[in-house]
Parts: C-alpha cells; sequence; structure tokens
C-alpha cells in the first residue's frame, strides 16, 4: 500500500508552542487524526499574523487551500506541548506549499503540507501570488 510521505523543508520560517487540549484526544486517548489538520490550520494563521497577513488579505488577496496531507509519526497526549513549525517552499506562479512539523521534545508527533493558492474571493477566481509576498519569504527564508 502506497503512503504519503512528506520531506519536511531544511528551513524553518515559524515555530510556536501548542498545547494539547481535552477536546483534542479521541476514543484511543491520544491527539485525533482530524484534529491535526485544525493544529495545522492554527499554525497558520498565527505564522500569517507573525508576517503582517491574514487569510482573507495577503497584499489584497486572499488564500484557499488546493490540498493537504499528513503523516502521523507517534501520539500526543492531553497536556502535551508540541512545537510547531512551518516551512515554505515551492512558491508559484498562483501559489506555495506549507509544510508543518508537530514535535514533542525531539519526537515527531506528525508533518503536514498544505498547497495554498491565491484567491480573490471577490471574483471567486484564482490570482498570481502578489510580488511582495515573496521578497517577504525570500527574506525570512535566507535568515
Amino acid at each position: 500500500m502506497a503512503r504519503i510521505i512528506l520531506q519536511f523543508p531544511d528551513k524553518v520560517s515559524f515555530t510556536t508552542a501548542i498545547t494539547v487540549r481535552i477536546t483534542d484526544i479521541n476514543y484511543g486517548g491520544h491527539l485525533g487524526n482530524d484534529k491535526v489538520l485544525s493544529l495545522m490550520h492554527e499554525v497558520r494563521m498565527l505564522w500569517l499574523q507573525s508576517i503582517g497577513y491574514s487569510e482573507l488579505n495577503i497584499e489584497g488577496a486572499g488564500l484557499i487551500m488546493a490540498d493537504a496531507g499528513i503523516q502521523f509519526k507517534s501520539e500526543a497526549f492531553f497536556g502535551e506541548v508540541l512545537t510547531a513549525e512551518i516551512a515554505v517552499a515551492e512558491i508559484s506562479r498562483a501559489g506555495f506549499n506549507l509544510y508543518y512539523r508537530f514535535k514533542c521534545a525531539e519526537r515527531v508527533v506528525a508533518t503536514g503540507k498544505t498547497g495554498m493558492l491565491f484567491f480573490d474571493y471577490s471574483n471567486r477566481k484564482i490570482v498570481s501570488c502578489p510580488g511582495t509576498f515573496i521578497e517577504k519569504i525570500n527574506a525570512l527564508n535566507s535568515l
């Protein structure tokens, strides 16, 4: 059976801490698979905020998710503090990929990827990646 394999890029663009909440726990007693996608969304919003943007306004354009993938590595439990990392890669004419990694101490809990496209919500269509955004990301990735 083919499995999703994600290669987290070398350059981390953003790091934050996320505590596993009781509402993140499933009937197996660990972090639920559906909650990992929610954590990815939370971290993405924090990252965007840290660089002066929101999902609805990046130099006038919004973002829409085109695809998502998650690779589970180990369990996480209520109260554990996860280090959440984001890396930006594969910037194209109309979008980019965001990679996520969640760790508890040195143990990787999960990695994820979302394909993000720039979107004009007024006209309901994909638009080009703003040049200022590319410049900002390239500057962050060169630090």
